[in-house]
């Protein structure tokens, strides 16, 4: 009787390929990590747990990616492009869960980065290439280049596009530009701003204590609370469901404080509203001051986030949504607003060591392009400005082309607004961040990078 050829089955998509796969994707598309993860896990059927490993070894790869390239060169004698991206990929999460993750045994990262390959559909010849190449790594451990020191060069591992570093090291000096690198390489500061309609900063406090969970005040915002080393669930934070607060870092918490002096019944507009964070501190103070409040997202998905959010924190909010862009908004004939808030769209510069996929999706030539758009959206924000009233502009880059060049040339062009200095709006500590009447606090251990600037209408 003839012998029935054994079917291969593949193995499930686990975090591993997920992993894996939104790497490929980044380097096919250039989107952002997020919303292509959520897509995978989707298609993948990941839990919780697997889509949050899958995003730490996401992160740690292009948080270390320079590193990790510079090892599989040492490992392997292929040149880098000429790699099967899923085997160039699979090589870097292999390297990340072996050096950096401690938690998971060696065995099973090799098996289970191998099961990805096989769940991709690879030859088992890329399967061997992959296999043999983690357990080189295995073996050569001690002698490896370790993480923190080109051995070519002698200097600190950047881990950043060539063209941004070279623009950080000549605005901010060599010592700077490689201090804002190596911290944008560990993991960023989980920070809380708390809900004062909920609870309050020290009632949290307490509560978190009561959960075993480390905590600190902020130390430049007044309703932050940071929590180091959290590595949990957002939504497993005790008091999430009650609305005590929102993940939020302290440069973003300060921001819509620079719209005061605020006026008693004045009418306020987040231009850019995103998922609602910065909008959720001006409904915060609609019981206190009776501040009518506008908030603006023409994307689908952040919309139905900012709606969320504001159901969460500021169940039966006064605040007036609107799905469309700042043009339509004012093309339908919108009031004069008391103050107006501009999150303009950045290259997010600032916030590479939060989302690291930024530092590699982004170009040099992008910057002009950013800056045209921040300009047009600026102007329009103006026209929506009341006498007296006030126009923040930010953004969470650290480039001039989007940050100071667009002030100045908005102001050669509007001779009716003025800068206008923003420590007295701002608690005490925060005002070392102030330079040249704008607010612009450098990525460190402990704030974003941001830029800002508050203008009056005359």
């Amino acid at each position: 009787m003839p012998r029935i050829p054994k079917t291969t089955r593949r193995p499930p998509k686990t975090a591993r390929y997920g992993a894996i796969e939104t790497l490929c994707r980044i380097q096919r598309s250039r989107a952002p990590v997020k919303p292509l993860l959520e897509g995978i896990g989707a298609e993948c059927r990941l839990t919780a747990a697997d889509r949050s490993l899958a995003m730490n070894m996401v992160y740690g790869v292009l948080r270390r990616r320079q590193y990790l390239e510079c090892l599989i060169g040492h490992l392997c004698r292929h040149p880098l492009h000429k790699l099967d991206p899923f085997v160039l990929h699979g090589l870097e999460v292999g390297l990340f869960q072996l050096l950096f993750l401690d938690r998971i045994p060696e065995s099973a990262a090799v098996n289970e980065t191998i099961n990805a390959l096989k769940a991709a559909g690879l030859p088992e010849r890329l399967q061997g290439f992959v296999n043999g190449i983690l357990r080189e790594s295995i073996r050569q451990r001690a002698t490896l280049p370790g993480p923190d020191t080109d051995p070519d060069s002698g200097r600190p591992w950047l881990n950043h596009p060539p063209w941004l570093t070279e623009r950080w090291r000549k605005r901010f000096g060599e010592a700077e530009m490689r201090r804002i690198c190596a911290g944008n390489s560990a993991e960023p500061l989980l920070v809380l701003k708390i809900n004062t309609a909920a609870t309050t900063r020290e009632q949290y406090r307490m509560r978190l204590a009561e959960a075993g969970i480390a905590c600190r005040d902020g130390l430049f915002a007044p309703q932050a609370l940071a929590l180091p080393g959290y590595q949990g669930a957002i939504p497993l934070l005790p008091g999430y469901g009650e609305g005590h607060f929102l993940v939020q870092d302290e440069a973003t918490q300060l921001a819509p404080l620079l719209l005061g002096p605020f006026r008693p019944r004045g009418r306020y507009l987040d231009a850019c509203a995103g998922i609602g964070g910065k909008t959720c501190t001006l409904v915060e103070m609609e019981p206190e001051l009776g501040l009518r409040t506008t908030a603006l997202e023409p994307e689908a998905h952040r919309y139905r986030r900012l709606g969320e959010n504001l159901a969460r924190l500021y169940p039966g909010n006064g605040c007036t949504t609107r799905q469309c862009s700042l043009q339509d908004f004012a093309a339908a004939g919108a009031e004069p607003f008391d103050g107006v808030l501009v999150d303009a769209p950045c290259s997010g510069t600032g916030v590479t060591g939060r989302h690291p996929d930024i530092r590699w999706n982004r170009a040099e030539a992008d910057l002009g392009r950013y800056q045209a758009v921040q300009l047009e959206i600026l102007t329009q924000a103006a026209a929506l400005v009341a006498a007296g009233g006030v126009l923040v502009y930010a953004t969470c880059s650290l480039e001039p082309e989007e940050n100071e060049e667009v002030i100045h040339l908005f102001l050669d062009r509007h001779v009716d607004f003025r800068l206008t200095a923003p420590e007295p709006l701002l608690p005490p500590a925060a005002g070392r961040f102030v330079g040249d009447r704008f607010f612009c606090p450098r990525p460190d251990a402990t704030i974003d990078g941001f830029f800002a600037a508050r203008l009056i209408r005359r």
